[in-house]
């Protein structure tokens, strides 16, 4: 099954000859925009954290409401919102609607969220939403990272940049030390994954993904919240072995069938009928990668699966947001966790479990940034 947007890449040449098409005054201002961009996703932050979407939402109304109306009575100027929430409607997150008054004399702009903003604001009973990956991506230990970027070209072997701007300390051991952040992260993690996980079990699952299965191991799965919605799903798996570091199950709640197991994937993996992995590879590099797939495939019977699922690049680039989020979630990866670790394209998986001895392999896209890679041996 091809990827959504496939045919998209198809327009590369297309694309590229309309910039070259540009005027010098075109080029200037398309190059312009790209200098300011970083405005975008801080505006977007500090709409997050001011609890403007919840405020526009308010339990499904989605009201349209102007910046003061937004903001505590007297407030002294409400136009410092506005303009932010001009940018992020120009970048499609709010629309907006003006009203003049009847002396002409005054226009009142109202917002409401579109369909993108949304996203930001919770769906399922976690209470988590991609409000919280937008605050997740952007504290403060995370944008000092930024400024250096250049040097994970100039030095690919590391420490990455992350490292190198928070006093050589990785960005999970950081994790690990900052229990406010974990908690942002967790909750980032969350929201990005529930929708998703809807999306695996409405597809994957009517396509016999986990058909015959009755003890399923989820590496890195932290607290278990996958597995258990798998677990909601597919009646006929038993056992579910949450599989994560000793101190990361150490918090992880009580679930019916699920056995809570600390342990070093790079040493040893649980063992099962099929094996679920979710964006655990994208962060590590092909010998990594390697290594956790020949855990993997030892840890199954003849026959059993491994199911990853991760983001896959395409092969050609394009313009698309499926393109451009996938590309701009690879640099975020060299930025904050390694530099070698990488998203790589359905080829590039195919071959890292060759390496680790799996004969069978395909990829099913389910969703515009995450694929299933399923792995037999």
């Amino acid at each position: 099954m091809p990827p959504p947007s496939a045919a998209a890449t198809s327009t590369t040449a297309a694309a590229s000859a309309a910039r070259d098409d540009m005027s010098p005054a075109e080029a200037r201002l398309a190059m312009m925009e790209l200098a300011n961009m970083v405005s975008v996703p801080m505006a977007l932050t500090a709409v997050i954290r001011l609890g403007v979407p919840a405020a526009i939402w308010a339990g499904g109304a989605n009201a349209p409401r102007s910046a003061a109306e937004l903001l505590p009575a007297g407030h002294p100027d409400p136009s410092v919102l506005e303009r932010l929430l001009r940018l992020l409607a120009s970048r499609g997150v709010f629309s907006e609607s003006t009203s003049t008054s009847e002396d002409r004399t005054t226009t009142t702009r109202r917002f409401a969220l579109t369909a993108v903003g949304r996203t930001l604001v919770p769906e399922g009973a976690s209470g988590a939403s991609y409000a919280d990956y937008v605050l997740q991506h952007h504290q403060d230990a995370l944008v000092a990272a930024w400024p250096r970027l250049h040097e994970a070209v100039l030095d690919p072997r590391g420490p990455e940049p992350f490292a190198r701007a928070n006093a050589g300390v990785p960005a999970y051991a950081y994790y690990g030390k900052d229990r406010e952040a974990n908690q942002v992260m967790l909750r980032a993690m969350t929201g990005v994954s529930e929708p998703f996980m809807h999306a695996l079990l409405d597809g994957y699952g009517f396509d016999g993904g986990f058909h015959g299965v009755a003890t399923l191991v989820d590496v890195g799965g932290s607290s278990g919240a996958c597995l258990e919605m798998i677990m909601r799903r597919v009646p006929t798996i038993k056992e579910g072995i949450n599989f994560d570091l000793p101190d990361v199950v150490a918090d992880a709640p009580a679930i019916a069938g699920v056995r809570h197991v600390g342990g070093d994937m790079f040493k040893s993996i649980p063992s099962g009928d099929a094996i679920f992995m979710k964006w655990v590879l994208t962060t590590w590099t092909n010998d990594e990668c390697t290594a956790i797939l020949r855990n993997c495939h030892a840890a199954l019977p003849d026959g059993g699966k491994l199911v990853a699922c991760e983001p896959v690049v395409p092969e050609e680039t394009d313009s698309s947001t499926r393109t451009r989020a996938l590309l701009e979630n690879d640099i975020f990866v060299m930025t904050t966790y390694r530099t070698q670790g990488r998203e790589r394209s359905e080829e590039e998986f195919h071959h890292l479990g060759i390496a680790a001895g799996f004969t069978g392999f395909r990829a099913i896209y389910l969703d515009p940034f995450y694929a299933v890679l399923e792995y037999t041996k």
